[in-house]
Parts: structure tokens; C-alpha cells; sequence
């Protein structure tokens, strides 16, 4: 619980500092730790590595989505935002579509 509690913490933070272009990098990272997990000396060491690969996984793909929803205004951005790379570079996309507000991802 403790490593799928902090997954959402490191998502907001990550994206604050560093932002949400280098999601694949970070996905790549949480199938080592996921992989990792089968070669594990006993089962609750591989448990938890499982875990903890499969929340920095779930992190990485929810990245572009934060990044999405600081551009809405929802969570504060960087003040040296404008000089970041960032995954999306047109005024008015979006990762699921071009509903207004805050795209699909909220009205489920």
C-alpha cells in the first residue's frame, strides 16, 4: 500500500521538476524493477518489487496525463515551465481528445 500511495506523490512531483517527456524512460525503469521481482532470493522480496515496478509503471503512463491536467490548472506548474521540453507541443491537444474542460480522462 505504501509503494502504490507514493506512486501518486512521485507522479506530481516528477512532472513538477522534471516533467512528463521522459515518461518512456521512466516505464522502461519500472519493467527492470518489475523484472527484477522474478529473480528475487524469496517471496516477499519479489512481492514487493513487483509492486513497487508495477506502481512506477502505472506512474509513467499517468505522467502525460498530469502534465495534461497541470496545463488545465489543476496542479501548479514550474516556474520555468515555458523552457521545458514537453510531450505535447500544440495549444489544444489533448491525450483523449479535444472535449473541452478537462478532456475525456474526467468525464468517465
Amino acid at each position: 500500500m505504501l509503494a502504490i500511495g507514493l506512486g501518486f506523490v512521485w507522479v506530481i512531483r516528477f512532472e513538477y521538476l522534471v516533467g512528463a517527456y521522459w515518461w518512456k524512460w521512466v516505464l522502461a525503469a519500472g519493467a527492470l524493477v518489475c523484472a527484477s521481482s522474478l529473480f528475487a532470493p524469496n517471496f516477499l522480496v519479489s512481492a514487493l518489487l513487483g509492486i513497487t515496478g508495477g506502481s512506477i509503471m502505472w506512474g509513467a503512463v499517468e505522467l502525460p496525463h498530469q502534465e495534461e491536467r497541470v496545463d488545465h490548472g489543476l496542479f501548479r506548474a514550474h516556474p520555468a515551465r515555458a523552457g521545458r521540453r514537453k510531450l505535447r507541443q500544440g495549444e489544444h491537444a489533448h491525450s483523449h481528445g479535444s472535449k473541452l474542460g478537462l478532456g475525456k480522462w474526467w468525464s468517465f
